[in-house]
């Protein structure tokens, strides 16, 4: 099981300081990788909560954590759709560069309608425009000329460089049986979304590897990655990764035996952090750090 940390990308305690505390000390402490998320917009009167109130850019806070680490991999769960993969193809190949090789790559579909109006892209069909876009990005980051005609997605014939290397894992979200077996058929590993019922994680895993099996594809070298939404509390009772520190990590040790192969705290969930004053969110979390290392 490899551990990660998720950067502090949300709410008033995602400063450039905080980003830059947690990403060294999480190096040091020995944590797999750091991870960011996207949210492009917060609806007016919508009720999705603080954690999407205030967010980051993803790629653009993991070029910044790439240039104060050194050997920490760097993931992103999840870009969605609704950007144009050849730009994101650029811009990840870019920050495979500046990194030195240290980048995951998550894509999602998307769920939130106003962020597709406002990039202009339809919400519906998301499911193929994702297949699509999955292969227009494999072609920029593979090909000498691409070329691509497709129902969503029109590239000239162009050349595309620097290729990015090694080419990053690709991991997919999304929890329906369509998205996992999408998962098993095309991408590195999947990675599971914030509200994720944690106690039934294995089926999810079970249907990825059966999809890649008949996909004719090694279902054992795929990445499962849990974002772990880790609430520190004194209760012993409640769902997966909350509580005490003790049981978060037996709760870390049972995802294992389920398949998963990677979790990431992430803290950025909890809304004890995202609404505290900065120097408490940042107190609270650089405990956890230091109890949650690996």
């Amino acid at each position: 099981m490899r551990i990660g940390f998720a950067a502090p990308v949300s709410g008033p305690w995602a400063t450039r300081d905080n980003l830059r505390r947690i990403a060294i000390r999480a190096e040091e402490l020995g944590y797999h990788e750091l991870w960011t998320f996207q949210r492009l917009l917060y609806p007016e009167g919508h009720r999705m909560g603080a954690t999407y109130r205030r967010v980051h850019d993803p790629l653009v806070a993991l070029a910044y954590l790439a240039g104060v680490t050194e050997t920490i991999r760097l993931g992103v769960a999840l870009v969605n759709i609704f950007e144009p993969p050849v730009l994101v193809a650029k811009q990840v190949a870019t920050l495979q560069e500046v990194s030195g090789g240290r980048v995951t790559f998550g894509l999602g579909l998307g769920w939130l309608p106003e962020e597709f109006e406002a990039m202009g892209v339809d919400f519906a069909k998301r499911g193929r425009r994702g297949e699509e876009f999955v292969e227009v990005l494999r072609a920029c980051w593979r090909d000498e000329v691409i070329r691509h005609e497709g129902e969503f997605y029109r590239v000239p014939a162009a050349h595309m460089d620097p290729k990015p290397s090694p080419v990053p894992p690709l991991l997919l979200g999304g929890g329906a049986e369509v998205a996992l077996r999408r998962a098993g058929r095309l991408a590195d590993g999947w990675v599971s979304a914030s509200r994720e019922d944690l106690a039934g994680i294995a089926e999810k895993i079970y249907v990825v590897k059966a999809a890649a099996r008949e996909a004719g594809r090694d279902p054992e070298v795929l990445r499962f990655v849990c974002r772990g939404v880790t609430k520190v509390s004194d209760a012993v009772d409640g769902p997966p990764l909350s509580g005490p520190y003790e049981k978060i990590r037996q709760d870390v040790a049972a995802l294992a035996e389920q398949g998963v192969t990677e979790v990431f705290h992430d803290l950025n969930f909890d809304p004890a952090i995202v609404t505290a004053d900065p120097e408490e969110a940042m107190r609270r979390a650089e405990e956890a750090l230091e109890a949650l290392a690996p």
